[in-house]
């Protein structure tokens, strides 16, 4: 009984280290908007198309030649 319950232990063990193995393995996905409009556009899912074109103007004040956002590339 107490050899049975160790075995499972012992394969507890190593499935959980299999685990930790492969996840480290794995490469997150970074979420990452090429530019300002785009990362400001991306969230404009309207489904009312005037307010739509209303988020997208914002974005283009926003993001346009006299934005004060800074933009970090690369």
């Amino acid at each position: 009984m107490k050899m049975k319950m160790k075995m499972k232990m012992k394969m507890v063990g190593v499935i959980m280290v299999l685990l930790v193995v492969i996840s480290a393995q794995m490469e997150r996905v970074r979420a990452d908007a090429a530019d300002c409009i785009d990362g400001c556009t991306t969230a404009c899912v309207q489904t009312d198309s005037r307010l739509q074109a209303r988020c997208e103007r914002k974005c283009s004040i926003r993001c346009g030649p006299d934005s004060t956002v800074k933009e970090e590339m690369g």
